[in-house]
């Protein structure tokens, strides 16, 4: 029965070790690794009756061990040898049958020794049989000879509890009382054979007995011990192994974070940093040296190593995120928008534990990238808030219109047909600002689609010139460079519409009057895997401190604009995974706007050009 267990066990070590082996490295999260909270053993004891007894598993420890007996069973061959032979020189009575078996002892010592250092049984059911065969072999010699001698002046009683202590920690329990059985019997004969012969029979046979007691005390408290060594170390492992895992997990969350994560001990080295870290603290992320290093190094992040310094000598960060710049090495400055949190020492409240040296761990984001999130979350409570209220003025502008369209089918005085003309002026402006809030506001979305955007441009400025009364021509105030192959992007033909016509008419009331001062482009980008269309405008540049609020709800240089034009460009490219933003340039067309789109390959009912 306990060989069929004792298989069982084998395989389920077998199948632990090999899951052990696929076990992430060291993560670049390291530095935090150590403070992971482990497991409370549990009693592994064996004399428990409800739960079945386990054996040690054949890994590295039992491994260690049994390399120390060969290595033990060596040392002790020699010394046997010299020890007889200086009994027999000092008593003149040499003991030729020991000797004998020592120097042979001696050899095969150092043969399993030898075959236990360049591992020949490397499988685990070879290295059982070398373990058995090398306990018997000890049975077996120094048996032989205390039943040569056993009443020499040289004790060998005590050598025979070595192989009964191993078969105690390297074999199961039954085997291993078998051993410590056979030993006691062995003894008991020996004692007997010779009992006649000596004055002091009863002596030598109590001798006997109480020393067969003593190796079945030695098997068994060597197999408890063994018992719960393997148990810690099977425990040991499995904290090592979830550890390991949840390192993995913690690097594979971190890496992916937008937010930096910077890890700082006490002599401000930075000891981990994820990828948007290294991309914050240096121009090119490729220059950023690699953990660990010194935040000492650069000379623009003195002022955060200063910050992380006094903040280690008052114990705390500031509990409100502290905002720095710091200067990069291509002489440009960075704002950052920094929290920090400190790892707590294990000593905390436990004087008797040792004490650990605390961390600093840095959330780290960019300034500017804090700022737009803020922003859009206004904007998208505001334009919530926008929509509802255009929701409710629809209704009264409506009864409004039709009022003021029955009052001028009257007749009217010249007076009050220019009052009638204000009014249907200003109802068509905040019909107009309504339209625009609605579209804006955040609500069901257009598909988007592939289409070509060449033919869609063309036939879109086609019609918006024929609207402003412009023909098109070299000599016309609108040039349209387009490539003569269709183009595929993703977008919505009506969205596409609304965004370039919103631009032609900001571009065309800035322009001058000379040929070609409003001109539409389109082209692929350098990695091929967007379309370009730009519309530039000669006119007078943008100032300077108009450019951030170009596309920012409600802000507008003109008197009767709604400031929702480019704001409504912006959100209807974003709902289809383009980009829009501005470019000054040098050239006469100083003020371009550049819309992004993302590329895709047409079918044949797509590619058509619309004139």
């Amino acid at each position: 029965m306990w060989g069929s267990r004792q298989r069982r066990e084998r395989r389920a070590a077998q199948s632990r070790e090999g899951a052990n082996a696929g076990l992430p490295e060291e993560s670049w999260f390291s530095a935090l690794e150590g403070q992971a909270d482990e497991a409370a053993a549990a009693d592994g004891s064996r004399w428990n009756a409800n739960r079945p007894v386990l054996r040690p598993l054949a890994g590295h420890a039992l491994r260690r061990i049994f390399g120390t007996y060969v290595a033990a069973r060596a040392a002790l061959g020699v010394a046997l040898v010299l020890a007889i032979s200086l009994m027999g020189a000092l008593t003149a009575r040499y003991l030729t049958p020991p000797l004998i078996l020592c120097a042979a002892y001696v050899v095969q010592a150092f043969i399993w020794w030898l075959t236990d250092q360049l591992r020949v049984f490397k499988a685990l059911q070879s290295a059982r049989w070398q373990w058995w065969m090398t306990i018997g072999v000890d049975l077996l010699v120094f048996g032989a000879i205390h039943w040569i001698d056993p009443t020499s002046n040289l004790n060998f009683t005590a050598l025979l509890v070595l192989p009964v202590l191993m078969a105690g920690i390297l074999t199961p329990r039954l085997p291993a009382l078998a051993t410590a059985a056979g030993v006691a019997l062995m003894l008991l004969a020996a004692a007997g054979r010779v009992a006649g012969s000596v004055p002091d029979s009863a002596a030598l046979m109590s001798q006997a007995g109480l020393s067969g007691i003593g190796l079945f005390v030695v098997a068994l408290l060597s197999g408890e011990l063994s018992m719960r060594l393997a148990h810690e170390e099977r425990t040991a492992r499995d904290s090592r192994e979830r550890a390991r895992q949840q390192a993995q997990l913690s690097r594979l969350v971190i890496e992916d974070m937008a937010d930096g994560v910077l890890v700082i001990d006490r002599q401000l080295r930075v000891r981990a940093a994820n990828p948007s870290a290294r991309r914050l603290l240096v121009a090119q992320a490729a220059r950023c040296p690699s953990p660990p290093f010194s935040l000492r190094l650069h000379p623009g992040w003195l002022v955060l190593a200063d910050e992380v310094d006094q903040a280690f000598a008052r114990g705390n960060w500031p509990s409100a995120p502290m905002d720095l710049n710091i200067q990069l090495e291509d002489g440009s400055r960075r704002a950052l928008h920094i929290r920090a949190r400190f790892t707590r020492s294990r000593s905390d409240g436990n004087d008797t534990a040792p004490a650990d040296e605390p961390l600093c761990v840095l959330f780290i984001e960019e300034l500017r990238a804090v700022q737009a999130r803020l922003r859009q979350e206004r904007l998208a409570a505001m334009g919530r808030i926008s929509a509802g209220v255009a929701h409710e003025i629809r209704n009264p502008l409506a009864a409004i219109s039709q009022a003021n369209a029955l009052l001028e089918e009257d007749e009217l005085r010249p007076d009050q047909r220019r009052l009638i003309r204000i009014m249907t002026d200003n109802i068509d402006r905040l019909r107009r600002i309504v339209d625009d809030v609605m579209e804006a506001a955040p609500g069901s979305l257009a598909p988007s689609r592939t289409l070509d955007v060449t033919a869609e441009i063309a036939s879109i400025c086609s019609e918006w010139a024929r609207t402003v009364g412009l023909i098109l021509g070299s000599a016309s105030r609108l040039q349209v460079l387009l490539p003569p192959a269709p183009v595929g992007v993703v977008f919505d033909s009506d969205h596409l519409r609304r965004v370039l016509v919103n631009l032609l008419d900001n571009a065309i009331r800035h322009a001058s009057p000379r040929p070609g001062g409003v001109r539409v482009s389109l082209e692929p980008s350098e990695d091929g895997a967007w379309a370009r269309m730009s519309v530039a405008s000669d006119g007078p540049p943008i100032p300077q401190d108009v450019e951030p609020y170009l596309f920012e709800p409600f802000h507008s240089t003109r008197s009767r604009g709604t400031g929702l034009g480019l704001y409504i460009c912006r959100e209807l490219c974003e709902r289809h995974g383009a980009r829009i933003d501005f470019r000054r340039h040098d050239e006469r067309h100083c003020n371009v706007f550049e819309v992004m789109m993302p590329r895709e390959s047409l079918t044949s009912a797509e590619g058509r050009l619309v004139l």
